[in-house]
């Protein structure tokens, strides 16, 4: 089980990357949360185990077809104690 923080940047907001990214992770059983920022860019935690989430990772660096994402941060986070995978606003 790991946590890590994302942050997505390209054209990634306006494209159902939120929606995407939270129907994704609930395939895979990952915990979290997804939200768009200011700057344009997207945030995301996600917390699962190491397979899932790097599947999970691995989407992210692609988003949906009308994404274009050109960077994909990644931070390892300590686990906290997260419920569900939702959408910020």
């Amino acid at each position: 089980m790991r946590q890590v923080k994302l942050r997505i940047t390209g054209k990634v907001q306006g494209v159902f990357f939120r929606a995407s990214t939270l129907e994704k992770a609930q395939q895979l059983h990952i915990k979290g949360w997804v939200k768009n920022e200011p700057d344009g860019s997207v945030s995301a935690v996600g917390q699962g185990p190491d397979s899932s989430l790097q599947n999970w990772i691995d989407w992210c660096r692609e988003g949906p077809s009308e994404a274009r994402v050109e960077s994909v941060e990644v931070e390892e986070q300590p686990i906290s104690a997260l419920q569900q995978f939702e959408i910020i606003r």
